[in-house]
């Protein structure tokens, strides 16, 4: 691994393209480095019992763990030392505004799906990088589209990190010798078609029915329209579901629901879709609510939710097609000759 580029050198390199390239390289630079004292404080044995425990809820009212907390302490001290126009977290009620004269914002997910560090699984940390508006009330109502670059850290077996800065998606992993971020793999491309998709099966009864119908069709396999065998997967961890994609192709589903508290989806727009939905985009995949381009929407309010469909364009075009042609759902629901048909019952 010595001999690959590191995070700091490409940053340089950036760092000359654009107006905004020196604040974006700082800003992911300074993520960076809260990453490995996160990775760190993960893989610390003494914390596995206090990573658990729970604070009481965060400002949008789901459970906030200690670790939650300290990871956003982190990232916050590692970002308060460079020039930023305002900075918004899961764990802040509202965001906070710094220098009024910086060129960008901030928003960050400090610790996606810390509740599966109880069961050692991976877990980890996004991020979006706006340029500053005119007006910093408006900093996180900007269209995903606005974003500069963005990205996120799985910590796993190897910690990575996932990074955008407009121009494709590279991926780089940590020497932990040499304290440093290593080029892994570059200029990442999602096939456009595939073989895997993600979804929460057991709130089946609670989809709507093009979601419904979408996952029969990969559920019919070779006999169904799709042409092919599918694998269904479902790790709960965004941060995992995403680097699954875009290492070995692939379509993840969290869309809204019937539940109390789902009807507009559950992940939050502005620091989890929409930098999940820029990385998919520039590694030419597709993200979408089921009816828009998440890249298309702004926020109303800091921590609004949204459903989230990302991944093969192929696949993710198809839940579009479904959830916009009411006679297709139908037809695959209830077609003449199948299950539910004249001659079945």
């Amino acid at each position: 691994m010595t001999g690959q580029l590191r995070l700091d050198d490409h940053l340089q390199r950036y760092s000359e393209t654009a107006p905004h390239a020196l604040a974006v390289a700082a800003a992911v630079d300074a993520i960076a480095a809260a990453a490995i004292e996160i990775a760190d404080l993960i893989a610390t044995g003494d914390l596995a019992d206090a990573s658990g425990l729970t604070t009481g809820r965060n400002s949008d009212g789901d459970l906030q763990r200690d670790l939650d907390l300290q990871a956003d302490a982190i990232l916050r001290r590692c970002l308060s030392r460079l020039p930023i126009a305002a900075l918004a977290s899961e764990e802040m009620r509202e965001p906070q505004i710094g220098d009024r004269e910086a060129k960008i914002c901030v928003a960050i997910d400090p610790l996606d799906g810390s509740s599966n560090i109880d069961i050692n699984m991976t877990v980890g940390t996004i991020f979006s990088i706006l340029p500053a508006p005119d007006d910093l009330a408006l900093a996180f109502h900007q269209r995903g589209s606005a974003q500069l670059a963005a990205g996120f850290v799985t910590y796993g077996p190897q910690t990575s990190l996932v990074l955008t800065l407009g121009d494709g998606v590279d991926i780089f992993t940590l020497d932990r010798k040499a304290g440093c971020f290593r080029l892994a793999r570059s200029a990442v491309q999602i096939s456009e078609t595939c073989e895997e998709f993600a979804i929460n099966a057991s709130n089946r009864r609670h989809w709507d029915s093009p979601v419904r119908a979408f996952v029969d069709e990969c559920l019919a396999g070779v006999e169904g329209p799709a042409n092919h065998n599918f694998n269904m997967r479902w790790i709960g961890s965004l941060v995992a579901e995403a680097y699954r994609i875009l290492t070995r192709g692939g379509v993840f589903l969290y869309p809204s629901d019937a539940r109390p508290g789902y009807g507009d989806g559950r992940l939050r727009l502005t620091y989890e879709a929409h930098p999940m939905a820029m990385i998919i985009e520039q590694a030419g995949g597709s993200a979408t609510t089921g009816r828009e381009r998440i890249l298309g929407l702004s926020a109303q309010s800091l921590h609004q939710r949204v459903p989230l469909i990302m991944g093969s364009s192929n696949e993710v075009r198809r839940v579009e097609e479904l959830h916009c042609d009411p006679l297709l759902v139908a037809s695959i629901s209830a077609p003449l000759f199948a299950r539910r048909g004249f001659f079945r019952l």
